[in-house]
C-alpha cells in the first residue's frame, strides 16, 4: 500500500468515530443543554456536516490510483444484478420512510417528535434495513471497481455497522426495554431469514 491508501484508513476512522461520537446520548445531551430551543435543528446540521465530509472524503478516495485486485470483466455484472441494485431499492424503501427524521430536515417545519419504535414495513425482515442495503450497495461497487481503496473502505463499512449496531441496540433497549428485546428475538439483525416459521393451526377433533 502506497501512504495515501494509510491515509484513507485514517479519514474513515475519523469519519466514523466523528459519526458515533455525535450520536452518542451523552454528546446529544450536552448539545440539548447548550442549544435549548435550537437543538431541534442538530440532526439537520449534522446530516449536513456527515454529508459535505463524506464528499470531501470520496473525492480523496478516488483522487490517486490504487492497484485492482480482481481482473475479470464478467464479475462486474453480477454484483449490479444481485448487490447494488437489490442494495438501493432498501435503502430507498427505508430512506423514504426515514429520510425526513434521520436528515433532521422536518425540524424545520415542526418540532422533533418523540421517539417512536417502528416496527412495521421492511423492518418485519431485519432489524437494521438501512444498514444492510448500504452493505450490498458498498460490496456490490467493490467487485464492480475492484480496487484497493474500494476494499477499505468496504471492509471499515462492515466493521463500523457491527460495532455501531451494538451501541445502537444498547440504546434502543434502554429506551423502549421489553419490547425491542422481544423484537431482537424474533427478526434478524441483517439478513432476512428464508424461512417463515409455519403457523400451526389446532383443529378439534369432531
Amino acid at each position: 500500500m502506497n501512504p495515501s491508501h494509510w491515509i484513507l484508513i485514517g479519514l474513515w476512522i475519523v469519519y466514523y468515530a466523528l459519526h458515533s461520537v455525535f450520536a452518542s446520548s451523552s454528546v446529544k445531551e450536552f448539545f440539548t443543554k447548550s442549544m435549548g430551543k435550537y437543538f431541534r435543528y442538530y440532526r439537520l446540521f449534522y446530516s449536513l456536516f456527515a454529508l459535505i465530509t463524506l464528499i470531501g472524503l470520496l473525492t480523496f478516495q478516488y483522487s490517486f490510483d490504487s492497484p485492482i485486485l480482481i481482473k475479470s470483466a464478467l464479475i462486474k455484472y453480477f454484483p449490479v444484478l444481485f448487490l447494488v441494485l437489490p442494495g438501493i431499492a432498501i435503502m430507498l424503501i427505508s430512506g423514504k420512510k426515514y429520510f425526513m427524521l434521520l436528515s433532521g430536515i422536518r425540524s424545520i417545519f415542526t418540532p422533533v417528535a418523540p421517539a417512536e419504535l417502528k416496527l412495521d414495513g421492511i423492518h418485519r425482515f431485519v432489524r437494521h434495513p438501512l444498514y444492510a442495503g448500504t452493505l450490498l450497495v458498498v460490496f456490490g461497487l467493490f467487485f464492480v471497481y475492484p480496487t484497493l481503496s474500494n476494499l477499505i473502505a468496504a471492509a471499515l463499512l462492515i466493521i463500523y455497522v457491527l460495532v455501531g449496531i451494538t451501541f445502537e441496540e444498547k440504546k434502543l433497549k434502554k429506551e423502549f426495554g421489553e419490547s425491542y428485546e422481544n423484537y431482537i428475538a424474533k427478526v434478524p439483525m441483517l439478513i432476512p431469514k428464508l424461512r417463515h416459521e409455519k403457523r400451526v393451526i389446532k383443529t378439534k377433533n369432531k
